[in-house]
This record gives C-alpha cells, sequence and structure tokens, in this order.
C-alpha cells in the first residue's frame, strides 16, 4: 500500500497546540507503520460525497482524515472533531478527466437567493461587469485543471468574483485563471498535446454547456479515484507527496509550516532539475520561493553527482544560518548527502579556503578604513567631498574591483556611482586611496575584497576546486569580489554555478556587470511567478514600491508584471499620525487587535529602517501587552514573543502579521545616506535602495501589514496608499 500525505494535512496539522500536534504525529507513525493494526480506529464518514474518507481517532476531540483505497493511504487532514467532518464532507479526490492529475475538489453547493426588488435611480445603478471567462472554451478552461464540475462558475466569473473562487479551485487552475484575467496565456494553454480524444460524455457535456453548467448533479461526469500515475502528474506532486518510510514521514512532519520543502510548484521542480550549460539564475518577487529553489537545487545535484561537493552559499552568515536550519528539515538523516553539502557565507568559505592554501590574514575592519581615510584625506585636498563619500567611493570602487593604478581607477566603469569627478579631482582622489592601501599593506591587513581577489587567483590555478557545483541564495546582494571568487569555483563548469535572487531586493550592494566577471547567464534565467507566502492584498501594494521590470547592468529583464498570489487577505492598513506617540498607540492597538483574532505573539514581526527607532516599536508592544524580542545577526524567533528586527535583517523572515513603523520622511529614505551623496545625481540609486528596502520589510506579511509614519510620512507611504 502506497502511503501518501497531503499538503492540506501538513497546512491543517501547523493549526494545532504543539500537545496536539505530537499525538498526530505518533498517530500518522502507527498507520504507517500498520495501517491495518486493529488498534487503529477507523470511522467511515456517511456523510461524505467521497466514500473513501475515513476518520481516525487522535484523542478525544481531535480526528485525522485519510482517504483510504486497496492501493494507498492518504492523510488529507486533520482538526477538531466538527470541523474535520465538515472538510471531508465538502472535498472529493479525483483525476481530472483532462489533465490525469489527482486533485482534491470543492462539492459546490447550490444556494438559492432570496431577491428582495430595490428601487433605485436607474442612473447611478452600475452595470454588471461582464464575465471574464466567457470567450475561453470549456476545454481550454477544463486544460487549465478546473474540475469539471466548476466550468459553470468559472465561466460566469467576473473580476470582482474572480478572486473569491480561485481559492476554491486546485492550484494549478487558479494560477492558469489568474494568468487569463491578466492577459497572459497560460503555460498549459501554450502546450497543449492531445494525447487521446476525450470521452464521449464530456464532450457531451459541452457542447451543451451554456444549458448544463447551473444543473449540475454534485457528483461529477466523470469520477475516477486516482491511481499511481494521477499522483506522479506534476501538478499532483505539489500537494500530495508519497513517503517511503518512517524516518522521511518524519521530516515531513517536523516542521509542516515550510511546505515548500516538501511539496514544489512545478516550474520551482523544473528550475530545480533542468540541466544548464552554464551559470543560470532563477529570479521572482518576494514569496515566490526562490530560496526553496536554492535548497532543492543544492540537494538535487549532490543526489544526482555522488562523488561531488556542493557549496550553498549566501551573502551573510545570519542568512546562511537561516539556510542550514532549513536545509537539516530537507535532508534530515541523510548522512551521505550531508557530507558533500555545505553551508557557508560567502566571506567565511572563502577565508577558510585562503588560510589553508595561501595563508593566514589579518582583516582590515571599517572602523580601521575610516580612519585611515580620515587620515589621508586630512593629509591631501579632498575639497567639498565629505568622509562618507570617500567611504563609499572606497568600498564601492577601489576596494570592490581591487584597483592597484591611478589608470585602473581613472578608466573603471563606474555603475551605480553617477557622481561626475573630473579628471583632476579623481587624480587627487587616487593619491588618498593609494595611502590608504599603503597602510594596510603596512600593517599587514587586508579588506575582505583584497582576501576574495587572492583566493579567486588561486583558485583559478587548480585543475579541480574544491567544489563541483554552487549555489548562490540571495544573488542581488551578492558583491564584485564575492562574485569573483565565486566564478571562480564554478563558472567555468556545466551546472557550476546557479544563483537565485530578486533584483528587487538588492538593498547592499551597487550594480556592477556580472558577465565582465564571467557571469553570463543570458538565456539560463526564469522568473518564478507563484506567490504562496504573502496576501494578494499585500503583494499587490507592496509592488507599487518598484518598477514593473526591471534589469541587471548586462541587460537581463526580470518582469514583475506576472507576478501572482493565490489567496486573499485584508487590505495594508496604511497610517501617517501626528506624532510617535499616537502613532505607538495606533500600532499597538492594532497589534492587540491581531492577537485577540488568534495571531500568536510569535508570528507578529514589527520592523524599522535602523536601530535608533527601536524604541517606537518597543513602546508598541507595550500598548499591546505583548513581549518582544530584538534580533540580532542570528535572527532567531521566541515562542511567545513578537519580534523586534531592523528592515536590513528582514531577509528570510515571515510573519503571519507585520507593523512596519517609523516611516518618517526623515528616516526612510535615510537623511544620512543622502548626506554622504557628493553628487545630486547619485540620488537615484539611494533612492532605489530605500524604496527596495521598504519593499523587503512589507513583503515579510503573510496575512495582515501594518505601516506607519509620523506625518509628514515618508513620500514612499504614497505609493503603498495610491
Amino acid at each position: 500500500m502506497n502511503f501518501r500525505i497531503a499538503d492540506t494535512f501538513t497546512d491543517s496539522l501547523a493549526r494545532l497546540t504543539g500537545e496536539e500536534q505530537k499525538a498526530v504525529k505518533t498517530t500518522a507513525f502507527d498507520l504507517q507503520l500498520n495501517p491495518t493494526s486493529p488498534g487503529m480506529q477507523f470511522h467511515r464518514l456517511d456523510r461524505a460525497r467521497d466514500k473513501n474518507f475515513w476518520s481516525v481517532r487522535v484523542n478525544q476531540d481531535v480526528r485525522l482524515i485519510v482517504h483510504r483505497t486497496q492501493q494507498n493511504l492518504l492523510l488529507a487532514y486533520v482538526g477538531h472533531h466538527d470541523a474535520a467532518y465538515q472538510w471531508a464532507e465538502r472535498r472529493r479526490l479525483e483525476t481530472h478527466p483532462k489533465t490525469g492529475a489527482a486533485q482534491w475538489v470543492e462539492v459546490r453547493e447550490r444556494i438559492e437567493q432570496i431577491v428582495i426588488p430595490q428601487y433605485i435611480d436607474a442612473q447611478v445603478t452600475a452595470p454588471p461587469k461582464p464575465p471574464v471567462f466567457a470567450s475561453v472554451s470549456p476545454e481550454d478552461l477544463l486544460t487549465c485543471g478546473v474540475p469539471l464540475e466548476w466550468l459553470g462558475e468559472v465561466r460566469k466569473a467576473t473580476e470582482d468574483s474572480l478572486l473569491e473562487l480561485a481559492p476554491r479551485l486546485p492550484a494549478e487552475a487558479a494560477e492558469a485563471l489568474l494568468d487569463l484575467a491578466t492577459g497572459v496565456v497560460p503555460a498549459k494553454l501554450r502546450r497543449v498535446v492531445d494525447v487521446e480524444p476525450m470521452r464521449a460524455d464530456l464532450h457531451e457535456a459541452l457542447r451543451a454547456t451554456d444549458v448544463v453548467f447551473d444543473e449540475m448533479a454534485a457528483a461529477p461526469l466523470v469520477s475516477n479515484v486516482p491511481d499511481a500515475e494521477a499522483f506522479e502528474h506534476p501538478d499532483a506532486r505539489r500537494r500530495f507527496r508519497t513517503v517511503a518510510n518512517i524516518e522521511e514521514l518524519a521530516r515531513a512532519l517536523e516542521y509542516p509550516w515550510e511546505k515548500w520543502t516538501v511539496f514544489l510548484h512545478p516550474a520551482q521542480r523544473e528550475a530545480v532539475e533542468k540541466d544548464y550549460g552554464g551559470p543560470a539564475r532563477v529570479s521572482g518577487s518576494a514569496g515566490t520561493g526562490k530560496t526553496i529553489v536554492a535548497l532543492h537545487r543544492a540537494v538535487f545535484l549532490a543526489r544526482a553527482n555522488p562523488d561531488a561537493r556542493v557549496l550553498l552559499t549566501t551573502f551573510s552568515g545570519t542568512l546562511a544560518n537561516a539556510l542550514r536550519t532549513k536545509l537539516r528539515r530537507l535532508i534530515g538523516n541523510e548522512p551521505r548527502i550531508a557530507e558533500r553539502l555545505e553551508v557557508h557565507a560567502t566571506n567565511a568559505i572563502a577565508r577558510r579556503l585562503h588560510d589553508l592554501n595561501v595563508g593566514r590574514s589579518q582583516i582590515a575592519s571599517r572602523d580601521t578604513v575610516r580612519e585611515l581615510l580620515k587620515e589621508a584625506a586630512a593629509t591631501g585636498d579632498a575639497g567639498k567631498l565629505s568622509l562618507p563619500f570617500l567611504m563609499s567611493e572606497w568600498e564601492q570602487v577601489v576596494d570592490a574591483w581591487q584597483l592597484e593604478t591611478w589608470e585602473a581607477y581613472r578608466d573603471v566603469p563606474r555603475l551605480g556611482r553617477k557622481t561626475r569627478l573630473p579628471e583632476k579631482q579623481r587624480l587627487t582622489l587616487w593619491g588618498i586611496f593609494q595611502r590608504v592601501r599603503e597602510r594596510l599593506s603596512e600593517r599587514g591587513l587586508v579588506t575582505w575584497s583584497g582576501l576574495l581577489t587572492r583566493v579567486a587567483g588561486y583558485l583559478g590555478r587548480l585543475e579541480r576546486p574544491p567544489f563541483e557545483h554552487v549555489v548562490v541564495d540571495e544573488a542581488q546582494d551578492v558583491g564584485v569580489a564575492q562574485l569573483r571568487f565565486l566564478a571562480a569555483l564554478g563558472a567555468g563548469r556545466p551546472n557550476g554555478l546557479f544563483f537565485a535572487g530578486d533584483l528587487g531586493q538588492r538593498i547592499f550592494q551597487q550594480p556592477f556587470s556580472w558577465k565582465a566577471l564571467g557571469v553570463e547567464i543570458r538565456g539560463r534565467s526564469r522568473t518564478l511567478r507563484i506567490n504562496y507566502r504573502t496576501s494578494h492584498q499585500i503583494r499587490a501594494r507592496a509592488d507599487r514600491l518598484l518598477a514593473p521590470e526591471m534589469a541587471d547592468v548586462d541587460g537581463n529583464k526580470e518582469d514583475r508584471r506576472g507576478a501572482m498570489s493565490v489567496f486573499n487577505g485584508p487590505e495594508p492598513d496604511i497610517r501617517t499620525p501626528g506624532t510617535p506617540e499616537a502613532e505607538i498607540q495606533a500600532a499597538g492597538q492594532w497589534i492587540a487587535d491581531r492577537i485577540a483574532e488568534g495571531v500568536k505573539p510569535e508570528e507578529v514581526g514589527v520592523f524599522v529602517r535602523s536601530s535608533k527607532e527601536s524604541d517606537r516599536a518597543r513602546a508598541a508592544l507595550e500598548v499591546a501587552r505583548v513581549a518582544g524580542k530584538v534580533l540580532d545577526e542570528e535572527v532567531e524567533t521566541i515562542t511567545g514573543k513578537a519580534s523586534i528586527s531592523t528592515m536590513h535583517l528582514a531577509k528570510g523572515l515571515e510573519f503571519r502579521a507585520v507593523a512596519v513603523m517609523a516611516c518618517d520622511d526623515d528616516i526612510i529614505p535615510s537623511q544620512e545616506r543622502i548626506a554622504s551623496i557628493g553628487d545630486d545625481a547619485d540620488l537615484d540609486e539611494v533612492y532605489a535602495t530605500e524604496r527596495q528596502l521598504l519593499y523587503v520589510a512589507c513583503t515579510r506579511a503573510r496575512d495582515h501589514l501594518l505601516v506607519t509614519g509620523v506625518a509628514p510620512a515618508s513620500e514612499f507611504l504614497d505609493d503603498l496608499s495610491g
């Protein structure tokens, strides 16, 4: 008997208490070990339309809903008695008559409404909106995965009703309909291949489509229990997983909220398993699962190449720690993979390789470099250029590209550095930077960029690098020297380099040419579009902060217009009270209201632009009477406490409710950053990254978002409210 779990089961399991989850897992393990054990208290659900639904008693109140046939036992849902039974009574498990995929079909219940005549002036009566899919053929809708009995509802859907209808349909159908509604031809319709004629009874129903849709019986015209092939269909694999043994089941149930580590969307799986002839990149807006793709890609490469070593890396130690935790959840007790798959921050693995092969070195801190710049500028002629400008010019240009001569500094492309500096002034600046380079050398210090460049040179001389495959997460914030190091590790081999990132979330690095460093991704880049993490309302508002299409320096474009969320939520709340005290009170009450609705304290995040504004976040939590924890570089949340964080630490986090506070006009965009600009031409880059920083903070929210700023508030809030 095949033992399977559904994503509906993992979702419902996550909503139970810790003690209830433990009891459910014990029952699930017992079922897998011996599904016919006399100790299993199976009860057939007489009122369910699908007669293969059974309930299994977990404790006095909790019931596990299973779908049982001679060939399969599927964990479908778990909940308190009445809720569990009601869930099963409203669903059937079927093989779709057109696509052949196993899918849940929600039972349509016809509701007769009593219409009370209303006499309204005809001049102010709004005309009804036309159906969105009236011109789409029933066969095309079936090809998209729409269940047969829902064709009528879909054909009648308008712009207003579509988002209400979508969550009731299988995910592949909802996504395709959202595509069609926005003028995009779904991939399913672009590659339609009729492998066999449709059944005669289905054709007959389609020919009479306008007559039969409203009068369809609750039972479908074509109904069959899914077989093994139906469960292996790409659309089915996103919601059903076959579990081979007790260890695999334990891993699948250990962290049910991390659903994407178990169930991959077909577009994600395609990116994970594709064979690439060179460096490749997957992109997508916040919440589309880029990190999950990176994790699965690393594991896939390790499994497919038993003798290869794989590096999973990202630009910061904080994010590397988060990746390491998620990887443990994914591979569990597969030590052979764990031995060959390492997770490190890029700088950390570069330093380890440098110390082992080039020699130990002492890293110069930013404070040290700042002091040396200050000393060198005092003896030179920096003119009106400030120390912050000198620091950014050093970090973004001179040190990043490891410029060693005046000619190299004079001729380097200044992408992202738009300040127009005459050659005479640049010559003066080079004198300052050259003195800093000399002082670092005298002290035996090296910058991170210097270390990365050295080790890249060493790797370039090796016949076999220490890693055969490198997977990079949050690639949009990889720096020049880091990319040079990564290119030396894997750019010259098929499947050697794989990047996951989003240009819209670039908040740390200036743009630069990857192609100039030997990393060419043209033709090997794809964009993920399905957002499972953030509600439609939050995603739509946050997207207003960014351009609909973004491009890197090499001309590779990311089109954000096709992104879609698959669930609804309340509209984000944007407020601009007149005083900090009023803002604190408003945010505190909002948080208290979310807690009263059932959101747990650990599911609440409060973000501010910098640590200087953290006191306002703490005060709001005090008003809400919720304990809080200020996140550090480890970004570990604590049960029973809300999280307070700066926007820069928001990467990789997710909360059901997020309050973004202190968005005042002198806080975001940062006045400190603006003050460091040497020329107004650089303002565009500062404004772009500050917008992207707010975008990152807002998209940490799943269901509820509050954004506040004391009037006059940040101009970015006008876009969010628009």
